[in-house]
């Protein structure tokens, strides 16, 4: 594994330089959206709703939509006077009991890891936490934003699990619920609580798997071995959006040759293998063209009008 942060844990006086690494990962099978007949990606533009242009990433910014539909454009600058904090420190507010953690408000868990000199008050925590049988409530400061979370013992790992705040856990208000005060009958309770003694144990993680994602990787598996792939062209390595942006430009003109009855580039490029076929002939033409005007045909016209009046003249 790697670390994705370094810092120390505070509690009283003492402190403890520990590494940070992500407890959990995903192995779920993600996928992509392709094209059903060739098997090529499917490309999204970042489009403007309003004008209909694509937007490079460099003109894009962070907007706030208030509920009556107005939007709040902030840039880089309003984040800059936003309170951050770059602390790296891991600081113990309190131990409380563990049953006063609701699981609800737990998010994401990680891995503290101490440093080879910290290995005794690594130790003294985590055995303290142990024998206490409590959970240690901690601030700290993860990418410039502060949060709360709590500090607890994993075999002999301390975890660090941070929490949600208070306003995000939103309340159960359901009407029904209402209903189902004094709803179970005493006879019907009964056996519910023996249901439950049936069904009593301990857990075992190895007794359950996911068979889902054994099934999708064997059916996968399954079409490669069957040959059952698509074998997409390799796509050009060149910038979406300087191509997208040359072949709007070029339509752009293109319409505008158009509507003066020019000839457009893509008319040109089409013209150009004949051009090729004819060689010569069509060089031929052109010398004959420019040729042509050096004939002072109408200088001449002038002087046998002049001869025919000294004829009548005589």
């Amino acid at each position: 594994m790697r670390s994705i942060w370094k810092g120390a844990v505070s509690f009283g006086l003492v402190s403890v330089p520990v590494k940070l690494y992500a407890a959990t990962e995903s192995h779920d099978i993600s996928f992509r959206q392709v094209h059903a007949k060739d098997g090529g990606r499917i490309r999204y533009q970042r489009v403007c709703s309003l004008d209909g242009e694509e937007v490079a990433y460099a003109d894009i910014a962070k907007g706030y939509e208030t509920e009556d539909g107005r939007m709040v454009v902030l840039d880089d600058e309003d984040f800059a006077e936003l309170p951050a904090s770059s602390s790296r420190e891991i600081s113990v507010e309190k131990f409380v009991p563990r049953e006063q953690i609701d699981p609800m408000w737990l998010e994401k868990s990680y891995y503290l890891e101490p440093d080879k000199a910290a290995a005794k008050p690594y130790a003294l925590l985590r055995e303290a936490l142990k024998e206490a049988d409590r959970v240690a409530v901690v601030t700290v400061s993860i990418r410039t934003r502060m949060t709360t979370a709590v500090l607890r013992v994993y075999g002999d790992v301390i975890v660090m699990q941070t929490m949600m705040w208070p306003d995000e856990i939103r309340k159960p208000d359901f009407a029904t619920l209402g209903a189902t005060e004094d709803a179970a009958k005493p006879q019907e309770l009964k056996m519910a609580r023996l249901l439950v003694e049936t069904l009593a144990g301990d857990y075992d993680a190895d007794e359950f798997e996911d068979d889902y994602q054994q099934a999708l990787e064997a059916l996968v598996e399954a079409k490669l071995e069957g040959g059952e792939v698509k074998a997409a062209p390799e796509e050009k390595k060149e910038t979406g959006e300087v191509v997208d942006l040359l072949a709007a430009l070029q339509r752009s003109v293109d319409a505008a040759k158009s509507s003066r009855g020019e000839t457009t580039a893509s008319e040109e490029e089409a013209e150009k293998p004949a051009a090729k076929k004819t060689g010569t002939k069509t060089a031929a033409k052109k010398s004959t063209a420019k040729k042509s005007p050096a004939k002072k045909t109408p200088a001449k016209k002038p002087a046998a009008k002049k001869t025919a009046a000294k004829k009548k003249a005589s």
